[in-house]
C-alpha cells in the first residue's frame, strides 16, 4: 500500500515521502481500517518538525484523524464494541502509523460510527475539531444561550467548528478573520458580526466593544495565541472566559494575572486529548451529541479542499502556514 512517511524532522514538504509499504496487520485491541478520507490538522506539521508533545518513532506516517471502512479486528477485540467489517467509521489511528496512508490501525476505543449526515471528507474532519470545540465551549467555558462568543480564526478548520457549535448553543457569534475572502466565509458560517483583524489592527478590541454595547465578549475561543490573546484580554467581558486552544501563530502569550484579577475574567486551558484517558465516557457522549447536531444540520465541517493522496505534504504545509480556509482533506 501507499503511505506518506517521515524519516527525519523538518518542514513537511522536505521530509514527507510517499512510499510503498506492507499492509499493516491488526494486533491485540486494534482494528484495521481502509482510509476513505484523512483530515489535515496543524499537529501534523508539528509532528513533522518534532515539536509535538508526542514524538513517534521514525519512520512514521502523519495524520491524526480519518473516515474509513472497517476491514478486520485484531485479537481480543469484542465484536460487540466496534462496528462490523464494512462499516463506515471515524477514527484516530495509532502512531507511528498515521492516517495519510491507504490502510491504518486504530485502537478499538478510538473508533466511532461515522454520522450518516456527513460524507467521507466531512466525517474525517468532525472528530478532533468539533470535540475540541464542544469541550471548550461547554465543559470548560459553560457557554450559555444569549451570551456573546468571539472566535479567532473563524474561517479556519478549528474556528469554523466553534462558530457552528456556538450558534447551535444559542450564542451571538463574533468571528475574527484575516482578509476579505475569509470574512465572507465566516458570514456564510453564520457569524453575527465579522471583524477583519488585518483591517482592524490595534482597533480590534474597540470594535468588539462596539459590537457588544461596551460589554465585551463573554467567551473567547482562541486557537491562535500571540497578539490574538492580547486583543482578547482587552475585550473580554466582566466574568468572561478566554479558552486557550492552541498557538497557531507560533507565539505563546504571557497572560497578566493581575489583569485577570482586575477584570474578573478566567483563562481556561483546553487539551482535549486528555479526556480520552481521563473521561472516555464524556468523549463517547460528545460524539453522540455531535452526531445529533449533524443530523439536524446544525453543524457541518467546512471542507475547503479535497486533496489527492499525492498532495498531502503540500496540504500539511499550507495548513501550517495558515493560508487555508476550512479543512483540507486527503483522499487516498
Amino acid at each position: 500500500m501507499r503511505a506518506w512517511r517521515v524519516h527525519e524532522t523538518g518542514e513537511p514538504t522536505d521530509v514527507m515521502r510517499l512510499e510503498e509499504v506492507p499492509d499493516p496487520e491488526p494486533g491485540p485491541g486494534q482494528v484495521l481500517i481502509r482510509v476513505r478520507a484523512a483530515n489535515v490538522n496543524f499537529p501534523d506539521a508539528m509532528l513533522c518538525r518534532g515539536h509535538y508533545q508526542i514524538r513517534p518513532p521514525m519512520p512514521f506516517t502523519p495524520g491524526v484523524e480519518l473516515c474509513g471502512e472497517v476491514l478486520a479486528a485484531g485479537p481480543g477485540v469484542d465484536p460487540g464494541t466496534v462496528p462490523a467489517p464494512g462499516s463506515r467509521v471515524i477514527a484516530q489511528p495509532e502512531l507511528p502509523g498515521g492516517a495519510f496512508a491507504e490502510k491504518v490501525l486504530a485502537p478499538a476505543a478510538d473508533i466511532f460510527p461515522a454520522p450518516k449526515a456527513l460524507d467521507d471528507a466531512e466525517a474525517a474532519a468532525l472528530h478532533i475539531g468539533y470535540q475540541t470545540g464542544w469541550f471548550g465551549l461547554h465543559r470548560r467555558a459553560g457557554l450559555r444561550a444569549g451570551e456573546t462568543l468571539l472566535v479567532h480564526a473563524a474561517a479556519g478548520g478549528v474556528g469554523s467548528a466553534a462558530v457552528q457549535l456556538g450558534k447551535a448553543a444559542g450564542a451571538t457569534v463574533i468571528g475574527v478573520v484575516g482578509g476579505p475572502e475569509k470574512a465572507e466565509v465566516a458570514r456564510e458560517l453564520g457569524c453575527d458580526t465579522v471583524l477583519d483583524r488585518v483591517e482592524a489592527g490595534a482597533d480590534l478590541p474597540s470594535l468588539v466593544k462596539d459590537a457588544t454595547g461596551g460589554r465585551g465578549a463573554d467567551v473567547i475561543y482562541d486557537p491562535v495565541g500571540g497578539s490574538a490573546y492580547d486583543a482578547s484580554a482587552k475585550c473580554v467581558a466582566f466574568e468572561g472566559r478566554i479558552v486557550v486552544v492552541g498557538f497557531a501563530s507560533g507565539s505563546i502569550p504571557r497572560p497578566g494575572l493581575n489583569h485577570a484579577l482586575v477584570k474578573n475574567y478566567s483563562v481556561l486551558g483546553l487539551h482535549w486529548g486528555l479526556y480520552r484517558s481521563r473521561d472516555p465516557e464524556a468523549v463517547v457522549a460528545c460524539h453522540r451529541e455531535l452526531t445529533g447536531l449533524a443530523a439536524e444540520g446544525a453543524i457541518k465541517p467546512l471542507v475547503g479542499e479535497r486533496v489527492p493522496m499525492e498532495g498531502a505534504a503540500d496540504a500539511v504545509r499550507r495548513v501550517a502556514a495558515g493560508t487555508t480556509t476550512g479543512r483540507l482533506v486527503v483522499i487516498p
